[in-house]
C-alpha cells in the first residue's frame, strides 16, 4: 500500500503515536541512566527507541497538522499527582505501551512491519518496566553502608555477628566454603533473622538457591560463579547482586551486566583468599575513578592498615572485613573502632 492511498487520518495517528512512544521511552531511559545507574536497562530502552525511530517515515511527519488538532496540549489533573520519579516512570511506560498498541492496530493494514515491531517493543517494555520500578529501598540502604562484615567459620559465629550488629554494622554476608548444604542453609536462615532484627542487609555468598530459600537481600558472586544476567533472572529485580572484582575489566563487565555493588581487592594479601595476589592500591584508584555503583575495598583490612586505604579509596567507598571482626578478641569493640575510623574520615 502506498502512502498516497493511506487515509491521512491514519498517517497522523501513526506519526503522533510514534512520537508518544519514543518520548515515553526516553523518560524511562534517562531514569535508568541517571536515577538507577543501570546500563543494562539503558541499552535495551535505547534500542527500542531507535527501532521506532527507523520506522518514523517522512510521510508520517508530513501528515502532521498540529493546528487542526483540537486535543493538542490537553492536560489532565493526574499529571500533577506524579510527585516522585517512580510515578513519572510508570506514567511514561504506560504512555509508551498505549502508543505502541495504537501503532499495532492502525499499522497492520498500512505498514505490517511497523505493527510487528511495535508489538515486539510493547512486550519487551513490559519486562523492562518491572525492573525500572523495582523496590529501591535495599539499594538505598546499600549506599548508606560503610562497613561490610563477611562471616567466617568461627566458634560462636552468631554471637560475634550480633555484637557487630549492636555496634552499627548494617551489611552482613554469610560466607561458608566447607559446610554441607543443610548446615549452610540453617546458618544463613539464622543470620537472616538476626540481621532483620537489627534492620541490616543480609547477603549470601555464591549460592543463589540459598539466598532465595532464606529470603536474603541478595547474593554475592565471584568471577567463577553464575553469570550476573542469569542470577538476576533468578533472584528478580528487587534483590541485590554483588560481584568480586580484581581488575578494571572485571569492574566494567560487572557494571555493564547490572550488578548492584562491587568488591574491590584483595587490597592486601589475605588467608581468606589463598593464592589470590593482592591488587594493592593501583586497582583501588581505578575503581574509585570508574565505579558507578557502590564498591567495597576488601582483603586483609583491619585497624592497623585501614587508614591509607580510606585515603586512596575516596568518599564513595565502603570497606569489607572478615578477620578484623570475626577473629577479634572483642568483636563489638573492634567494630566500634572500625566504624569510628571510617566515619571520622568522611
Amino acid at each position: 500500500m502506498t502512502s498516497s492511498s493511506i487515509d491521512p487520518v491514519v498517517l497522523r495517528l501513526l506519526d503522533a503515536n510514534l512520537d508518544r512512544a519514543r518520548e515515553g521511552l526516553r523518560v524511562a531511559e534517562d531514569w535508568a541512566r541517571f536515577g538507577l545507574n543501570r546500563r543494562d536497562l539503558v541499552e535495551p530502552l535505547k534500542d527500542l527507541r531507535q527501532q521506532l525511530g527507523r520506522c518514523h517515515l517522512p510521510e508520517y511527519r508530513q501528515a502532521r497538522h498540529t493546528a487542526s488538532d483540537g486535543a493538542a496540549g490537553l492536560a489532565h489533573p493526574a499529571q500533577a499527582e506524579r510527585l516522585n520519579p517512580q510515578a513519572v516512570v510508570a506514567a511514561n511506560c504506560a504512555r509508551a505501551q498505549e502508543a505502541l498498541r495504537v501503532l499495532e492496530e492502525f499499522g497492520r493494514a498500512s505498514n505490517p512491519d511497523l505493527a510487528a515491531i511495535a508489538e515486539t517493543c510493547r512486550y519487551r517494555l513490559y519486562d523492562l518496566e518491572t525492573q525500572l520500578l523495582a523496590d529501591q529501598s535495599r539499594r538505598q540502604r546499600l549506599r548508606e553502608a560503610r562497613l561490610y562484615l563477611i562471616t567466617s567459620e568461627v566458634p560462636q559465629m552468631f554471637e560475634v555477628v550480633e555484637q557487630a550488629l549492636q555496634e552499627g554494622v548494617r551489611l552482613v554476608q554469610h560466607r561458608s566454603k566447607t559446610s554441607a548444604d543443610g548446615e549452610r542453609y540453617q546458618e544463613a536462615l539464622a543470620l537472616r533473622k538476626l540481621c532483620n532484627r537489627y534492620n541490616a542487609l543480609f547477603i549470601v555468598n555464591d549460592r543463589v538457591d540459598i539466598a532465595l530459600a532464606v529470603e536474603a537481600d541478595g547474593v554475592h558472586l565471584g568471577q567463577g560463579d553464575l553469570p550476573i544476567t542469569l542470577a538476576r533472572r533468578l533472584i528478580g529485580p528487587d534483590r541485590l547482586i554483588g560481584v568480586s572484582s580484581h581488575c578494571l575489566d572485571d569492574l566494567q563487565k560487572a557494571q555493564d551486566a547490572g550488578c548492584d555493588y562491587l568488591g574491590v581487592g584483595p587490597i592486601y594479601t589475605t588467608p581468606t583468599k589463598p593464592g589470590r595476589p593482592a591488587v594493592g592500591f593501583s586497582y583501588l584508584k581505578q575503581a574509585a575513578a570508574n565505579a558507578q555503583v557502590p564498591f567495597f575495598a576488601i582483603g586483609g583490612l583491619d585497624l592497623s592498615n585501614l587508614q591509607p586505604v580510606i585515603a586512596e579509596a575516596g568518599a564513595a567507598a565502603g570497606f569489607a572485613v572478615v578477620r578484623a571482626v570475626m577473629e577479634a578478641a572483642d568483636p563489638g569493640a573492634a567494630t566500634k573502632e572500625l566504624l569510628k575510623l571510617i566515619n571520622r574520615s568522611y
